[in-house]
């Protein structure tokens, strides 16, 4: 287990208190024990330092007074918590290896370190960079491309010629590249448009569990660089959202509509199709 000393390097932060206090994990203010590190975000929880049991908190500088404890000292607590959660992580960890019971097609592109798991489906034309994990049931459709280091959770589905970048995480049971919703109603009811464009996904972006982006149907939807994504999100036909934007639970953006960089979409929030957001 980490000491304190060695998460004050890791975490590029100051330490006040015994270096060589070992931390097992971290744990939340109000049950804390001993050997937990802990954070304090807000001014206003500053109160709840005279009660926890922590073995030490990350807090900002101007509150130390009302701590005696060890402490982390952060001008971003909660940042600096977060980049704790990576030393404490607890999922598991890939295989580096294909199941034998996943199915590959022949002609798939393998990076280096690829796992695929159990039940997962990789089409005729995939390529899968270096270190690509595909989760237990995921399917990946004909020639998508999905780049180093991205990780599909289990029963992810990747429709054909999607291209996702490096280091994105789609969570379970998302969907990507779905048809969009497109109908024309003729003499005798609804016509089908055939939706004939893709998704293109950039680098570090996160989906979340149960989240649908359709393909579009003459241009790309378009997800950019950094862009965070809620579970339960509808990310429509020829939708394009700028980077680092964030989007919270069950929001539904309509087709063609263009979202700005660095926006963020409250839960539950509607957007009408061929908007443009700043």
């Amino acid at each position: 287990m980490p000491t304190l000393a060695v998460l004050a390097s890791v975490l590029d932060l100051k330490l006040r208190g015994d270096p060589t206090r070992e931390i097992y994990s971290l744990g939340p203010l109000g049950s804390a024990g001993p050997e937990q590190l802990s954070f304090l975000s807000e001014k206003r929880h500053l109160s709840k330092l005279t009660e926890t049991k922590a073995g030490a908190i990350i807090l900002h500088p101007e509150w130390l007074d009302n701590w005696s404890g060890c402490a982390l000292l952060s001008e971003s607590p909660y940042l600096a918590y977060a980049r704790a959660t990576r030393i404490f992580d607890n999922h598991p960890a890939p295989a580096a290896s294909i199941h034998e019971r996943a199915v590959v097609a022949d002609d798939v592109s393998l990076g280096n370190g690829v796992t695929i798991d159990a039940g997962a489906c990789i089409e005729s034309g995939v390529v899968l960079g270096d270190n690509v994990w595909i989760g237990a049931g995921a399917y990946v459709g004909h020639s998508a491309r999905i780049g180093n280091g991205s990780v599909l959770r289990t029963g992810v589905v990747i429709c054909h010629a999607v291209r996702i970048g490096s280091r994105c995480t789609i969570h379970p049971n998302a969907t990507i590249g779905s048809d969009g919703f497109g109908f024309a109603l003729g003499p005798n009811g609804w016509e089908r448009i055939g939706q004939l464009a893709s998704v293109v996904i950039g680098d570090e972006v996160e989906i979340g569990a149960n989240t649908t982006v359709d393909r579009g149907a003459l241009e790309d939807t378009i997800i950019e660089d950094g862009v965070i994504i809620d579970n339960l999100v509808q990310v429509a036909h020829g939708v394009r959202i700028g980077t680092r934007t964030a989007i919270a639970a069950q929001v539904g953006i309509a087709g063609g509509t263009q979202i700005g960089a660095d926006c963020q979409i409250a839960g539950q929030a509607g957007v009408a199709g061929h908007v443009k957001l700043a």
